[in-house]
């Protein structure tokens, strides 16, 4: 899920080039700066759109019990039952260097994950109750450089990832990022990108990224970046904004002692999220409330050492309820008065 979010990163400083912007061409005009050279109407988009870029964020979320089939390469199990699925997140973003065409600076997290379940456990065949506490650490150094390609407005991005757990730092990756914008004008803007993840866990090495927001006159929004997001927005009350439509998110843990031996392993879920998402500014902080249904295609057991294409064991849960709740610090605040 790293590759997706910094994408998203670099996507959405791409985007406040156009942001703010009274032009109806599709010509892009010059980024602001502030008294550093900084672009900074970059960092306030980026801090809208995604709340990883926002200085600190935390939030807090859970699931409804839901069933689930497992099966290994050889062995299909009987229905397990996820009773309690808990997490909370929190995250800091801080760019401590800042020049007129490139950004330096740097990302830190913690997620916890607190699961209760009965299932089969995959190397014994035997009934095992599951209920533990998981704790994710991640870190990166991020590099964007501001550019011009084919008369057009480019960013491209580098970061340096470390993740872990509580016991062992676990994975040095790597990611690198382009992307550029093809339109933009006061209701329409458009960019594509790739990105790279050299991570030999990765099952998806190679993204293409496709960005889309558009305008209408009734005051809706168009707000679609593919493979992250796709969501329809209204601005609500000249300080919230309410939206309708469906995200990507990922649960990932790291799992000692399973079958034994000293072997480390990986669970990862990529889930889909679809319901409503309401946030309302408060000063220079954003309170964000989600709801919805949880749609998880597919969870993998893996080596790892090995891919997430290559599983020792597979879950597929049936679809839950979910809520979220999470509070940012954003001194953007782009939620107020964003119609004027």
């Amino acid at each position: 899920m790293e590759i997706i979010k910094k994408t998203v990163l670099f996507i959405v400083l791409l985007f406040c080039t156009a942001k703010g912007f009274s032009q109806n061409n599709d010509t892009v005009p010059k980024i602001k700066k502030d008294s550093t050279g900084t672009p900074r109407r970059a960092v306030a988009y980026a801090a809208d759109k995604f709340a990883i870029v926002r200085p600190l964020n935390m939030e807090y979320s859970s699931v409804s019990p839901y069933s689930f089939s497992s099966k290994t390469p050889n062995n299909s199990f009987p229905q397990g039952r996820t009773n309690s699925f808990n997490q909370f997140k929190i995250s800091a973003n801080y760019n401590f260097i800042k020049r007129k065409t490139w950004l330096l600076g740097a990302t830190a997290g913690y997620r916890y994950t607190q699961a209760d379940a009965g299932m089969t456990n995959p190397f014994s065949g035997s009934p095992a109750a599951l209920n533990e506490n998981f704790h994710h650490l991640f870190s990166s150094v991020n590099f964007t450089y501001f550019s011009t390609l084919f008369n057009k407005r480019a960013i491209y991005g580098s970061s340096l990832i470390v993740d872990g757990s509580d016991q062992h730092l676990e994975r040095i990756k790597g990611l690198l990022t382009g992307v550029i914008l093809l339109k933009a004008n006061q209701k329409t803007k458009m960019a594509v990108g790739l990105a790279l993840s050299i991570d030999p866990s990765s099952g998806l090495p190679i993204i293409p990224v496709f960005t889309y927001e558009h305008k209408f006159n009734n005051g809706l929004i168009a707000d679609v970046t593919l493979p992250k997001s796709v969501y329809l927005r209204k601005y609500v009350f000249n300080t919230a904004r309410l939206s309708l439509g469906s995200e990507l998110d990922m649960s990932s843990m790291y799992l000692y002692n399973l079958d034994g031996t000293r072997q480390r392993y990986e669970y990862r879920q990529v889930d889909i999220n679809s319901g409503l998402v309401y946030e309302h500014a408060i000063g220079n902080f954003v309170i964000t409330g989600k709801t919805g249904m949880k749609f998880t295609p597919q969870g993998r057991l893996f080596k790892k050492e090995d891919s997430f294409n290559d599983p020792v064991f597979e879950t597929k849960p049936d679809p839950a309820f979910y809520f979220n709740l999470g509070i940012s610090f954003n001194p953007f605040t782009f939620l107020k008065n964003n119609n004027k």
